[in-house]
């Protein structure tokens, strides 16, 4: 269970400024700045941005992790970010991102903003010796991505993408089952019609191959390896693409037909056909699970941070699967 303490006066960190996700890492060069807590098996976090997702999955699971605490919250919204932290008394809003970076309380960064944020906040965080759980997708780019590696190794701090899915039980179990595959089939679409939203607007990383093709593009590549060919299509509106159909081919000969939009109604499947067995699961990157996966997630990493080894999920992967987004784009761009 998570602590739900309630009640008390929130400090308010001032140290000025404006308010405002390599496998390896080079162990010699990790910076010795600790939270008052680590040494004694707890990281503490802090999270970049008040966003919903912070609210609903990943300070109830870091309250429940039994690794980790809430320390504080940057927002440029304060009153929000208030409002967010009153179930955890100890953790204190601070009034910049810079501030919070600056938390000697802090071990580990939480970024969950606009995908264009990402890169920039996270080279600005193992900079500041933080480490750092950046949501998907990790980057705007695979460029982006392997500079956000680099970072992290020169400052001996670790990265990870935050793919919750990743570490839900029952995926892992479906995809360890999974023998000779033959044929993935994988889809992820929901209706967006506010233009207001951030993912509709392409220059804050927007779009649907980057929001939901991330996880179809990762699930593939999960169970089939790295594909040799990529086609696609894709529709596109005032820059933001609302839909993206892909065929990727592997050196096996095993393909995968994915599937991304912001025009269908909630639509989550995968499809694995195997030369024995055509094996289904709905819902492939819901966190719906006893065991949260978001828990799980945050454990996860908190023990690469305590134990000073490399995530679960690495940068690597995550390179990777920007690479094969990037390919899917320049596939069907003009």
């Amino acid at each position: 269970m998570g602590r739900t303490a309630s009640g008390h006066t929130r400090r308010s960190a001032t140290h000025g400024g404006g308010d405002g996700g390599s496998d390896e890492v080079d162990r010699a060069g990790r910076r010795s700045t600790q939270g008052r807590d680590i040494g004694a098996g707890r990281v503490g976090w802090g999270v970049l941005g008040a966003a919903d997702i912070a609210r609903k999955a990943l300070l109830p699971a870091i309250a429940a992790s039994s690794n980790g605490r809430v320390a504080a919250m940057a927002s440029r919204a304060p009153e929000r970010a208030r409002e967010m932290l009153a179930p955890y008394a100890e953790a204190q809003v601070c009034d910049s991102y810079e501030a919070l970076l600056e938390q000697p309380d802090v071990d580990a960064i939480y970024i969950p903003l606009v995908n264009s944020l990402h890169s920039d906040w996270t080279l600005r965080a193992v900079a500041a010796g933080k480490h750092v759980l950046c949501e998907k997708p990790l980057a705007m780019n695979a460029a982006e991505a392997e500079q956000m590696a680099t970072a992290a190794a020169a400052a001996g701090k670790l990265v990870m993408e935050a793919f919750m899915y990743r570490f839900n039980p029952e995926m892992r179990a479906f995809v360890e089952s999974v023998r000779d595959p033959l044929h993935v089939q994988a889809s992820f679409g929901f209706r967006l019609s506010d233009s207001a939203n951030y993912r509709m607007h392409a220059a804050l990383g927007g779009g649907a191959l980057l929001d939901v093709g991330c996880y179809v593009v990762s699930i593939a590549r999960w169970i089939l390896g790295e594909p040799v060919e990529v086609l696609a299509r894709g529709r596109v509106e005032h820059g933001v693409d609302m839909t993206v159909s892909s065929l990727l081919t592997f050196s096996t000969g095993a393909t995968a037909s994915l599937w991304a939009s912001f025009e269908s109604p909630e639509e989550q499947d995968l499809t694995v056909v195997t030369r024995e067995a055509v094996q289904r699961r709905e819902r492939p990157f819901t966190a719906g699970h006893p065991d949260d996966p978001y828990r799980l997630m945050v454990e996860s990493f908190g023990e690469s941070v305590l134990h000073d080894h490399p995530p679960a999920l690495p940068l690597s992967d995550s390179i990777a699967n920007m690479r094969v987004l990037d390919r899917i784009r320049r596939a069907f761009s003009p």
